[in-house]
């Protein structure tokens, strides 16, 4: 992380989150991004709460990481589509945060994501500062450390996922599923066709370590509806069974009744027993 702090008397002062520009003034690049971040970031939730009951963790949404201070501060972020950064508080004092800031927290997120609506050539970028202006992907890797970093090609409907190791992205193979396994979150990242927000497409999805897709709240929700309902019908049908075979011995007792007690003892039932 580079910085060129500013000094007053012999302290040093460097801004924080309340002080560094939200927003470099551009626009979502399509209508697909913002539900495809709320898709992810819901769906997770509960395994993010499973990881830290404690509360104490951050999730960006097209927000900036800030890793060193330039002039002018946006040439010093990268504002991921979607990124998770564990053990950190998930406000500062109080308030929502601006953005994240490396040289407050110091603490990398665990996997940012990009999605990608041209050739993608903007995320794999790997020119140092040295050369100009410093790329994409050599910032994740060399300057932010992200252990997990996801580009999603949303024309391609697929994603690419590099793990650092030994201070170097390596391409990580799908699994059988064709999935990509997070590990420290027991989760994996893969493409799913279906309907989300009124909108059919392949979206970026999660699924666990078994490979069962995890849920929205109203996913959950409507599973959980559905499966009232099947309740409910399963209880009316063992109640109309019941009232069957109610009718049924109903039916047989009356039979029964209307025989005469040489018939029933020739038949080896008591007379008796039907009083």
């Amino acid at each position: 992380m580079t910085a060129s702090p500013s000094a007053t008397g012999s302290a040093l002062t460097l801004p924080d989150h309340t002080q560094l520009p939200e927003s470099d003034g551009t626009f979502v690049k399509n209508f697909q991004e913002h539900p495809q971040s709320l898709l992810l970031t819901d769906s997770i939730q509960p395994v993010l709460d499973r990881h830290h009951p404690d509360g104490q963790y951050a999730i960006g949404q097209d927000s900036g990481i800030y890793w060193r201070l330039t002039d002018p501060p946006e040439r010093g972020a990268e504002a991921p589509d979607w990124f998770y950064v564990p053990n950190v508080p998930p406000t500062l004092n109080g308030k929502v945060r601006r953005s994240y800031v490396l040289w407050q927290e110091y603490v990398a997120p665990l996997i940012v994501l990009e999605f990608v609506s041209g050739n993608g050539a903007e995320e794999r970028d790997r020119t140092p500062p040295s050369e100009g202006q410093v790329g994409k992907f050599w910032v994740y890797e060399q300057a932010i450390r992200v252990p997990y970093y996801g580009i999603y090609e949303v024309e391609k409907a697929q994603v690419a996922v590099y793990h650092l190791v030994d201070t170097v992205y390596q391409p990580m193979p799908p699994n059988d599923r064709g999935h990509y396994p997070i590990a420290p979150l027991g989760v994996e990242l893969g493409i799913w066709q279906g309907r989300y927000q009124n909108v059919e497409l392949p979206w970026l999805r999660w699924w666990d370590a078994d490979g069962q897709l995890l849920l929205t709240g109203d996913e959950r929700a409507d599973l959980e509806q559905q499966e009232v309902i099947r309740e409910r019908q399963r209880t009316e049908q063992e109640r109309q069974r019941a009232e069957m075979e109610r009718q049924k011995r109903q039916q047989l007792t009356e039979k029964l009744r209307s025989l005469t007690p040489d018939q029933l003892n020739a038949l080896g039932i008591d007379p008796n027993l039907l009083d």
